[in-house]
């Protein structure tokens, strides 16, 4: 198993038990780093999943014995970012790795498209990350190893998703940031790459699409958070340390069919 021991990850978007973020924060903690949890519920108070408690999560991490705090924090203000990354210096005393694991998604279609939209969710899924990059690269002691920028795509790159184009077109410019990022960082020793976690099994979808997704998945089977957690828990890790600027699919070959 790889080891982060003394290290601090932040995972955003921890809101759910469930979920991606909550799966990478458990893997972080059992490869030996503190994790600061970020979660905004109310956002998912509005989906039809429902929200959850990501202070249970907290709990459950630190009777693992891990050293695991916990902000909530609205990612489409611009004060955010910094906020966040301040508060895992402030608890941790220094932040090494960023796994920008947040996302808002709502279906508009070209008709259904609207500039609020778009603008709200560029703020959540684009903006938010590259100003939680850049506050994260200043705080940077470059004398530590184990610096990581770890981004999440999905698989707009590989077919098309015209229902939910505020989303996707999001998505897209982390995808194409991720090369830039990475270039500009690892003279530092900071790795930037981008996770695609395929169709992933979080309690989203009703029964008539996981039977349509699970018809269609050439592994059989859908992606679950655990499949994701272990891919960024390599990333994370000092085995990765000669790998940047890559979007990683982990999705059983949904993006190769």
């Amino acid at each position: 198993m790889p080891s982060i021991t003394g290290r601090t990850v932040l995972v955003t978007g921890a809101s759910r038990r469930i979920a991606i973020g909550a799966a990478i924060a458990r893997r972080a903690v059992a490869d030996g780093a503190s994790v600061l949890l970020h979660s905004w519920s109310p956002y998912d108070a509005e989906q039809t999943w429902g929200a959850d408690s990501p202070e249970a999560l907290r709990d459950e991490l630190r009777a693992a014995g891990g050293h695991v705090e916990h902000v909530s924090a609205d990612l489409s203000d611009p004060d955010a970012p910094a906020a966040l990354i301040a508060a895992a210096r402030d608890h941790f005393g220094h932040l090494d790795a960023l796994v920008a694991n947040h996302a808002r998604g709502v279906n508009q279609s070209l008709e259904t498209l609207t500039a609020a939209e778009l603008d709200l969710t560029y703020a959540v899924n684009t903006r938010a990350t590259l100003l939680l990059a850049k506050e994260f690269a200043a705080q940077h002691d470059d004398t530590r190893p184990g610096g990581r920028i770890l981004v999440f795509t999905s698989g707009q790159y590989h077919g098309a998703q015209p229902a939910e184009l505020p989303y996707i077109a999001s998505k897209a410019a982390l995808h194409e940031l991720t090369r830039s990022l990475s270039v500009h960082l690892i003279p530092r020793g900071i790795t930037v790459n981008c996770v695609n976690p395929g169709p992933n099994e979080t309690g989203w979808a009703d029964p008539e699409t996981h039977a349509a997704v699970l018809r269609m998945s050439p592994g059989g089977r859908w992606s679950t958070p655990q499949d994701t957690a272990r891919l960024a828990s390599w990333l994370l890790s000092d085995e990765a340390a000669w790998v940047t600027g890559q979007t990683i699919a982990s999705d059983g070959g949904w993006s190769s069919k």
